[in-house]
Parts: structure tokens; sequence; C-alpha cells
């Protein structure tokens, strides 16, 4: 069972709404008496695309995304902006000729765009990292949040492939890249090293990060109402530049301000 699909049940108690394929799922429900809507990828085993059967992000995953995210923002055009919970667990994009000759990469611009234009309408986005968050599929589904929160558990892992791939993208043993990513934080899967960068929010121990209890339950719910109170009315995603290893970020955009003032 798709670990995003296991927090969705927990979270949102209502029903899947409709018009949406089968592997993406769009429950409203509410935090802290508020309006939110929770999306999760899962795993579709009669998915027309073969390679979106196990819950990658491809074809109808990017546009259902977009859908989910765009309906909320016109519901919402001239009344309080619902919260948007994305539930990450995406082994990867699909990869496949079907897909690429059928525009993926548009698909998915079409999901980060719509994440976007929610944020900057005034909508708190939140991700939260349950499973996998791997290559595009993250980038396309939960990435443009103003805070992610991660449950702190092995099988989360962020990046941008798999270690077999990357070893054989870098033409180094699985080892070596460990080791590697031992010393450079950017190259590591664990998440106190992704922690460092600045862009996780809140890791969380929890009992079950598989299937959660009913104290994980209440302690991610509690978590996720204080991170909209932390959003508040903000909409970039300037927190994110606070990380240990995020010096030479900060003083490249302070050079340029310095610039564009001088100017």
């Amino acid at each position: 069972m798709n670990r995003a699909q296991n927090w969705l049940q927990g979270l949102a108690s209502g029903e899947s709404l409709p018009g949406f394929p089968a592997s993406v799922r769009v429950v409203d429900g509410e935090l802290d008496n508020r309006l939110a809507r929770f999306i999760a990828v899962v795993p579709d085993a009669r998915n027309p695309f073969v390679r979106a059967r196990s819950g990658e992000v491809g074809l109808l995953e990017g546009w259902g995304l977009a859908k989910a995210v765009a309906e909320a923002v016109e519901a919402d055009r001239d009344s309080e902006k619902r919260v948007l919970v994305a539930l990450i667990d995406v082994p990867s994009q699909a990869y496949g000729r079907r897909e690429e000759a059928l525009g993926i990469h548009q698909a998915l611009a079409g999901a980060v765009e719509a994440y976007a234009r929610a944020r900057l309408a005034g909508h708190p986005v939140i991700g939260l990292l349950v499973g996998k968050a791997m290559s595009g599929a993250f980038l396309a589904h939960g990435y443009q949040a103003q805070r992610l929160i991660a449950l702190d558990d092995s099988g989360v892992m962020v990046h941008a492939m798999g270690k077999a791939a990357a070893a054989r993208i870098t033409l180094r043993s699985v080892e070596d890249l460990e080791a590697l990513a031992a010393e450079v934080p950017p190259m590591a899967y664990d998440l106190k090293s992704y922690a460092s960068l600045g862009l996780l929010h809140t890791r969380l121990a929890v009992d079950n990060a598989q299937a959660p209890t009913a104290r994980d339950l209440a302690q991610v719910r509690a978590c996720l109402i204080d991170v909209v109170r932390d959003i508040g009315d903000t909409t970039d995603l300037r927190s994110r530049l606070n990380g240990e290893h995020r010096s030479a970020s900060r003083e490249v955009r302070e050079r340029l301000r310095s610039q564009w003032q001088e100017a």
C-alpha cells in the first residue's frame, strides 16, 4: 500500500472527489476549522500508461494534480483560501516513449504552475513527505509548498534519482556514491543532509510511517495546523534560505539586491 494513500485515509476522512484519474486522490476536509484539500498520487494497476502504475507521476497524474489545485483556486477566488496539503510518496516521474511523445514535461509543468499560482494567490501550501520524494515527481507534487514536513523515517527519501541510477550516471559504484554523499550534503539521501539545505521546515518522529497510528495522525494534524499558522499571509519561499548550507545562496541574493539598488 502506498504510504500517501494510508496517510490520506487517516488525515482526511471524506470521500475522494470524482472527476480525477484513479491515481490522483483528492479529498476535501478541514484543518483548524478551515477548509483544506488533501491531494495524493497513488498506484493504479489499471493505469493505461504502464510506466505510471506504481505511484509515478505521469501524464494523467500531472494534469490531474493541476486540475485539483486549479479548481480550488477558482472556487476560493472570493472567499477564504483553503489549505492545500500534498501527501508525497512518489518514486519518480513516469519514464516512457509515450510519455515523452505526449508531453510529460508539459503535464508536470502544469502541476507546478498550479501549485505556484495557488501559493501566490494566498493558499497555504504544505508538502507532507511520508515516503519517497524523487526526481520530477517531487518537483510536480509538493515542491512549491511554503513549508515541507517530513516523517523522520528511513523510508522517507529525497533525491533527483535512485542510488543505482545515480551510480550508473556518475560511473561510480553505489558504495562510492554513498561515500561521496557523506561529504557532499546535496548528494545525500538522508533527511538530516536535506534539512541542512534549508528545505525542510520540520522532521517528525512517528510510531509507524507506513501505517500511521491514531497518535501519529493526531501529531501530524497538530503539526499541519501549526504550520498553517506559521505561514500566515506569506506567499514566498524565502524561509528556505535559512539552511546551514545556504550561505552562498544568501550572499548571491544580497549582492544582486545591492547591485539593483545601486543601479
